[in-house]
């Protein structure tokens, strides 16, 4: 591996961090000395990388951190573009327009080649027969789920009962052929799962539930049985 290619390498490895990593493990990882590590951090710090920390304690990327120009291999330009198209197709027209936008800001700053290659990926995500069906919901939803907020639901359940319930949503599960909402219930006391397209009326309360989303999401998985990532 060259050297500028190896510099990538490794603000891509400090770019998937939310702690310090240390030079010996950073070695681990891309296969080269320790004594490379150092350089190459000093390299990338000369270069005006905001790199934290010093060797025997670690090193941390500030966030907010943006190096051109963008550089990624062909299978990442896919994962990339067929995201974006998968998100524009599943009837949330604000994601659809953030997915166009992200694109759009990507292509901005990359590479004449990159822009052409962005442009002639030949992976497509047809639309579903369900889309648009939940659309007027979805940006609340979503809404909610990022501020922790509580929303007022009406709801009718498979046997067709009405139920009104406030709820906690903590996650929004696109699945082939429904949307669900993953939430704390009130009336429950207990976490719940909702067809999106079971939801007959849905207003926002504008008031932050009591915990933060980030336990109940850990907690949800633990009684759920689902697998959390290292």
């Amino acid at each position: 591996m060259d050297k500028v290619s190896r510099l990538f390498s490794l603000m891509q490895v400090l770019r998937g961090r939310q702690r310090a990593i240390t030079a010996q493990q950073l070695a681990d990882k891309m296969a080269v000395s320790v004594r490379t590590v150092y350089r190459d951090i000093d390299a990338l710090v000369a270069l005006g990388a905001a790199i934290d920390g010093s060797a025997g304690v670690g090193y941390i990327l500030r966030s907010g951190f943006f190096l051109p120009p963008l550089m990624f291999s062909d299978e990442e330009i896919e994962v990339l573009v067929l995201g974006s198209r998968w998100v524009a197709a599943q009837g949330d027209a604000g994601l659809a327009q953030a997915a166009e936008s992200a694109m759009g800001k990507i292509a901005t700053a990359s590479q004449k080649e990159l822009r052409d290659k962005i442009a002639e990926i030949g992976l497509w995500a047809p639309r579903p027969q369900r889309a648009g069906q939940f659309s007027p919901h979805l940006g609340l939803i979503r809404e909610a789920i990022r501020r922790e907020h509580k929303l007022q639901l009406r709801y009718v359940d498979a046997r067709g009962a009405s139920s009104e319930r406030v709820v906690w949503p903590i996650a929004l599960g696109f699945f082939e052929n429904t949307l669900v909402v993953a939430a704390w219930c009130e009336m429950r006391s207990d976490f719940r799962h909702f067809r999106v397209d079971r939801m007959t009326g849905l207003c926002p309360d504008g008031v932050r539930y009591p915990r933060p989303r980030r336990e109940l999401v850990r907690d949800w998985k633990r009684l759920h049985a689902v697998p959390v990532p290292p």
